[in-house]
């Protein structure tokens, strides 16, 4: 390295390039294993594309930070008030996915910190209980997403009586999540959790609702992808 370049970065600990690279591809390989992980223990409409490259890249970036830091005190109180003027304003609306999210953040720090046997054992022990929990949980044998059904009726309406037919036809179940009133009272503003029956058709099942007489508004959405 050149003389004016040892003055302006020597302060540091020497760190053989070879090694960080080596611990770099390291984070790479892992991260792209929780990433790999992440697809086949959610349901495909959950994920969404971004994420799991999200994942591998937060894997090499904490890599990185841990060996800028490490054994640095100062360093590692700089890095939070750096981070701290930062605002993230991406939500991530599971928790399944905040639990993806500091696993990636592990494994990066585990091979920067040169443990890398910490992070191929807790991707070990991680993987088989994702996929045994996903398993009991059923994950695999419903192909229907779940859905938020809002409606919006006049009130004065039964909405067992008024609704109960027209979802049943075409949902498998159904959870009532919040049910307020809207228009300045003028009318009940219901949402569900639900599912369509195997083979139904979201398509159907708004048109249907909108024929019924006392439905003033119908939105369907995929659970985890609605507005904010």
């Amino acid at each position: 390295m050149p003389d004016f370049l040892k003055s302006a970065f020597g302060s540091g600990p020497e760190v053989a390039p070879l090694d960080v690279l080596m611990r770099l591809l390291a984070s790479l390989a892992l991260g792209g294993v929780v990433a790999w992980i992440y697809r086949r223990t959610r349901k495909s409409s959950e994920v969404v594309a971004s994420f799991p490259i999200t994942l591998v890249l937060l894997s090499i970036l904490i890599a990185m930070v841990t060996q800028v830091i490490g054994d640095n005190v100062a360093r590692a109180f700089s890095l939070v008030g750096a981070l701290s003027i930062v605002r993230f304003r991406t939500v991530v609306r599971d928790t399944q996915d905040t639990a993806y999210v500091i696993f990636a953040v592990v494994v990066g720090m585990a091979v920067g910190a040169r443990d890398p046997w910490v992070a191929v054992i807790g991707i070990g022990v991680i993987a088989v209980a994702a996929f045994v929990m996903m398993t009991r949980a059923g994950m695999r044998s419903s192909s229907q997403p779940e859905l938020l059904l809002s409606l919006r009726v006049g009130l004065g309406h039964d909405l067992d009586k008024l609704l109960g037919g027209t979802l049943d036809v075409h949902l498998q179940d159904r959870e009532l999540m919040s049910i307020g009133t809207a228009r300045q009272g003028v009318s009940l503003e219901v949402i569900y959790q639900t599912r369509l029956r195997p083979g139904g058709s979201a398509d159907e099942l708004v048109k249907a609702l909108n024929r019924i007489e006392g439905v003033q508004g119908v939105q369907l959405q995929r659970r985890g992808f609605e507005r904010d």
